[in-house]
């Protein structure tokens, strides 16, 4: 029976069909390549909705985290590519960054431009409007909080979440900057800085000599020694300071009407380009008041996931808010009985632990906590990120979690310590395929176990190709690139070779029964049949049809087995 990708679905019901996880430029060097792959014969009825990344949108920095706008990055992806995917039957997944926009967002750039005469003034947060009158002046103009208010919060790097922005009246004003900053100044050139100062075309070929060499060799404005013309210091760091540029991500104001207003809007262009699901990212941030913590605090990240919802929901969109968190923290269960779907994080290390122990016991517990609770998921092996394995404290004991850490890490994985900080940084860097020891048996294995677990399966293109760990990638990337690890992009050639690799054409198999046998989805039931430990065996059953996986953790081999109870 052919359960494939035709025909409309409705929007508003989540269906949990398997999602590829894609970059628009991860094939093929654009979203046109995707289609392309997606077209052949192979693909037929294998996937049913899409997960693009935001570097689909109008970004710059952190592969597409930081949106400028959400107009189609034009290099990357059109309408007419949407378009075509939909004609696919596919449906989307896409990022919606509650927390941060862009500097270079139209809302800041107002803001830099018109200074307190901006209407979006209040778009984003000003430090010390946020903390006046809860803490101490400082001779830079920030105001430093009281320790009581800021002891139980979760800075995302070292020193307070600030970045300095100059405005037009050259007056500093301090906004909340959770993530990336970087503050540039462009080489000065001796005719503009001739005309600026007033200065003699000889003077101003001196300064800018040495200016731009104090530039090169990375020191502030204020750093730079201008040797004879050392007069006109405090004139050319104010030149400099005035014409410097900016990257971040800014912290969004969700007190401000302006705020709800791009959130609707937002939500509405993403509907417009077909998306079923939203990827609520950064949620946990948004909500800030001066007495709480700025991470998931309560009533308000509830309060805001609730008033997002009422937005989506005039648009049929579903909405994913991400959060990585300990699972004896119960953060999953909120989430999901607030009436949200929620990541499952766990799935990832546990089929790890399962295979390095030969024992089903830790994803056998996991499972029937799906059941028990009712939790819906989006579930994964691999992804843009890393591989989560602090979310399992609480389900796995830390010299557990540590075991699987070295493993990972001893075939090749890195671990980035946040801050300096070890054990805070929740992630292992490295494809799922080289997590695995580069064994195809095992990849198999894990996805054929994936495809039975309850939820909607997202499978991350490079673990789809059996993508090695990418060294080169991180090299290039420089001191921040751990990600680059698992984000290889592949040309049509490429994967046209890869295609006729086994353990691709069987994942692909393996994907297209998910997406097409009639006992699973949201009607169907899962049943976890008593075994052996080193045994995990899952039944689906729906109208009749049974599919039945038996799973072998000491061989790495299973064995899948359907039938049609009405044919008896």
């Amino acid at each position: 029976m052919d359960q494939g990708n035709q025909g409309a679905k409705d929007k508003s019901q989540v269906s949990f069909g398997p999602m590829l996880n894609v970059y628009p430029d991860s094939i093929g060097a654009s979203l046109s390549g995707l289609v392309a792959l997606l077209e052949k014969e192979v693909f037929k009825d294998v996937f049913e909705s899409i997960y693009i990344l935001p570097s689909v949108f109008n970004t710059d920095l952190d592969r597409g985290f930081s949106v400028i706008d959400y107009e189609l990055n034009a290099l990357l992806a059109s309408n007419e590519d949407l378009e075509a995917l939909k004609q696919l039957g596919l449906d989307f997944k896409f990022d919606f960054i509650l927390n941060h926009a862009s500097v270079l967002s139209k809302p800041f750039q107002d803001i830099i431009k018109n200074g307190n005469q901006s209407i979006y003034k209040d778009f984003f947060i000003d430090w010390n409007l946020f903390w006046e009158g809860k803490g101490t002046m400082t001779e830079d103009g920030y105001i430093q909080p009281n320790e009581a208010l800021i002891k139980d919060m979760f800075f995302r790097k070292p020193g307070l979440p600030i970045l300095n922005v100059r405005m037009p009246d050259g007056k500093e004003v301090p906004y909340w900057n959770t993530f990336y900053q970087e503050i540039r100044y462009n080489p000065v050139d001796t005719i503009d800085l001739m005309s600026a100062l007033d200065l003699q075309y000889g003077q101003a070929q001196m300064i800018t000599e040495r200016v731009n060499q104090g530039l090169l060799d990375d020191k502030k404005p204020s750093e730079i020694d201008l040797g004879l013309m050392a007069s006109y210091q405090a004139l050319v760091v104010d030149y400099l300071e005035s014409h410097r540029k900016y990257l971040g991500q800014m912290d969004l104001n969700i007190k401000s009407p302006l705020v709800w207003d791009f959130y609707k809007d937002t939500l509405k262009k993403l509907a417009g380009y077909g998306a079923g699901i939203v990827r609520l990212d950064a949620f946990a941030y948004a909500p800030k008041t001066p007495d709480e913590k700025n991470f998931l605090n309560e009533p308000g990240t509830w309060d805001l996931l609730e008033r997002v919802k009422a937005l989506a929901n005039r648009y049929e969109l579903n909405l994913l808010p991400e959060i990585h968190s300990k699972y004896e923290e119960k953060i999953h269960e909120k989430i999901a009985e607030e009436g949200f779907m929620t990541y499952d994080f766990f799935l990832p290390g546990l089929i790890i632990d399962a295979f390095e122990n030969h024992s089903s016991t830790h994803l056998i517990q996991w499972i029937r906590d799906l059941q028990a609770k009712n939790i819906k998921t989006v579930n994964m092996l691999g992804c843009h990120d890393g591989i989560p394995l602090l979310d399992l404290k609480g389900l796995l004991s830390e010299a557990q979690i540590q075991n699987l850490i070295d493993v990972v890490v001893s075939r090749g994985g890195y671990v980035k310590d946040l801050h300096g900080k070890k054990n805070i940084y929740y992630q292992v860097n490295a494809t799922y395929y080289s997590a695995l020891g580069e064994d195809n048996q095992k990849m198999l294995l894990a996805r054929a176990i994936q495809m039975f677990m309850p939820g909607k399966p997202q499978i991350w293109y490079l673990d789809l190709f059996a993508g090695k760990n990418d060294y080169e990638a991180v090299k290039r990337a420089g001191a921040a690139g751990h990600k680059e690890i698992n984000r290889t992009n592949l040309t049509i050639e490429e994967i046209e070779a890869r295609l006729e690799d086994e353990v691709v054409r069987e994942q692909i198999e393996l994907i297209r029964f998910r997406q097409t046998y009639p006992a699973f989805g949201v009607e169907g039931t899962l049943e976890i049949i008593e075994s052996e430990p080193h045994k995990l065996i899952m039944k689906w059953e729906k109208d009749n049809y049974i599919a039945l996986l038996e799973a072998d953790l000491m061989t790495y081999t299973y064995k899948i087995s359907t039938s049609d109870l009405s044919k008896k």
